[in-house]
């Protein structure tokens, strides 16, 4: 049971890190995404200013929207391999034949 659980989580991880990347970097809720306050104070602790210029670039937001189509797809094959995962978390993968004597 706790094995199912814990695949059932990581699915839901993945769901919401993936729409979470996939949408923070075009949302304006909170900001345009290039200025921030965490992003300027660790450019300016570190003396990189192109940190800034990186982070702020639409190339960054592309990457960070490309890692959340990827939590999905991670989420969509751990959904389609549920009973697999489960296995072996379980530590039951070859149907319970252990090779060790």
């Amino acid at each position: 049971m706790v094995e199912r659980l814990t695949v059932i989580f990581f699915i839901i991880l993945c769901l919401l890190l993936g729409m979470y990347l996939i949408l923070a970097p075009w949302d304006t809720l909170f900001g345009p995404w290039g200025q921030n306050y965490l992003l300027a104070f660790i450019s300016d602790k570190f003396g990189m200013p192109a940190i800034h210029t990186i982070v702020a670039s639409m190339w960054f937001r592309g990457a960070v929207t490309g890692l959340g189509v990827l939590n999905i797809c991670v989420a969509f094959w751990e959904l389609a391999h549920f009973s697999e995962s489960v296995k072996m978390i379980a530590g039951d993968l070859d149907g319970g034949r252990s090779e060790l004597p």
